[in-house]
């Protein structure tokens, strides 16, 4: 605006010179000169800083192929990526600070208190174009740990369930039928002492397995109560001689077949199963829905608040949110990015899976997530450390 305000005072000084001249020497007026209009301004790209690096902190296994290097190619960032293996050492890691990364993926569980402590930055959604493609079902959900929306995006959800070996299993139990309820699979005794000959596996993570045990026998699955604690735990020392692993390692360790039944997450599962195959296995894996309910999720990004590049951890999360990143994450990772956008592009088979893309019917059943108090997780790790190690 500037610019072509300057051109025409320029013009109009231009003109009056001319008719200063004709008045002293008269000649012919010079035919007008088109004035060649200024250039349209190019199309804003992201604000990037100026140093031309990112640094990411994610969980394994958990990221389509080319994602970085497409980033990397559009932007000129440099992308530097490591993966934590468990919320609790993700929460370790921003409490002791100085974190050196710019972007993390909490679980949404884990979220809140560290919303509340201030780890986090807000987002500044005008940098934000694709922010308008999220789910806003999935932004309501994610308002329990982020109020007003404003230090949060998803990452991806899924849900906490039973993946099996159907092939192995079928043979451990025998003439055992299944059972109605998933988790009876991994909780019952009259399970667990079949299955334990083809291998169970829990994951390594106190929020991950207390929870959906506490649901089990019926309490709170975000009970902040120590007493609910030395109940689940009393359960699950009934079938602790019968766990095999307690797994960082879910993907390889069901795919390659260390076991045959597991409490995982379902994405994780569904990425087992495709492994395995790309393996030349012939074995059938599959993440169950539990009659009584699974364990929804929300891994979300977040912005750390001494993060020494924001604006090219804007600029990552945009490109996350567009509807390629979404359908990708469905397609190739076997998890819902909560991108209404991205539907059109997802895979027929995989929006026909009933474990990435959840039936409305289901929904109910889903135990959605909530949060525990800092002394609750202290006395959650210390009841499950415990039955790790085999005490009661």
């Amino acid at each position: 605006m500037k610019k072509h305000v300057l051109a025409l005072a320029m013009a109009a000084m231009l003109v009056a010179a001319c008719g200063k001249k004709e008045e002293a020497a008269p000649a012919p007026a010079p035919a007008p000169v088109a004035t060649a209009p200024a250039p349209a301004p190019a199309p804003a790209g992201p604000v990037l800083d100026d140093e031309k690096v990112l640094n990411i902190y994610n969980w394994p296994d958990y990221i389509p192929e080319n994602m970085i290097a497409e980033f990397e190619k559009a932007t000129g960032i440099k992308v530097n990526y490591d993966t934590f293996e468990t919320n609790e050492a993700l929460h370790a890691k921003l409490v002791a600070g100085n974190t050196g990364y710019d972007i993390v993926v909490p679980g949404s569980v884990f979220a809140k208190p560290q919303i509340e402590a201030g780890f986090f930055q807000p987002l500044d959604k005008a940098k934000l174009k694709n922010y308008a493609n999220l789910d806003p079902a999935v932004m309501s959900v994610l308002t329990k740990a982020d109020p007003d929306n404003k230090f949060l995006v998803p990452w991806a959800w899924s849900f906490t369930t039973v993946g099996i070996n159907k092939t192995k299993v079928a043979k451990a139990l025998g003439s055992t039928p299944m059972p109605e309820n998933a988790w009876d699979l991994v909780f019952k005794p009259e399970y667990t002492s079949k299955l334990k000959s083809c291998g169970i596996a829990y994951l390594d993570s106190p929020t991950e397995i207390i929870p959906v045990a506490l649901h089990y026998i019926g309490k709170d699955a975000y009970s902040n109560n120590p007493a609910d604690y030395k109940e689940a735990t009393a359960m699950l020392a009934k079938v602790r001689k019968d766990i095999r692993l307690f797994s960082s390692t879910m993907i390889d360790d069901i795919a390659g077949g260390k076991a045959c039944v597991a409490i995982g997450w379902a994405g994780d599962v569904n990425i087992a199963a495709g492994r395995a195959k790309e393996n030349g296995s012939k074995d059938e894996i599959e993440a169950l829905l539990p009659s009584t309910g699974a364990l929804s999720f929300f891994d979300t990004m977040a912005i750390t608040k001494d993060a020494k590049h924001p604006n090219n951890a804007h600029a990552f999360i945009d490109f996350f949110l567009s509807p390629e990143s979404g359908a990708a994450m469905a397609n190739e990772m076997s998890y819902n990015a909560g991108n209404k956008a991205a539907l059109p592009q997802v895979k027929p088979e995989m929006a026909a899976n009933k474990t990435i893309f959840v039936e409305e019917a289901y929904m109910p059943k889903m135990i959605p997530p909530s949060s525990f108090t800092n002394e609750a997780r202290e006395a959650m790790a210390t009841a499950y450390n415990a039955f790790k190690k085999g005490g009661k």
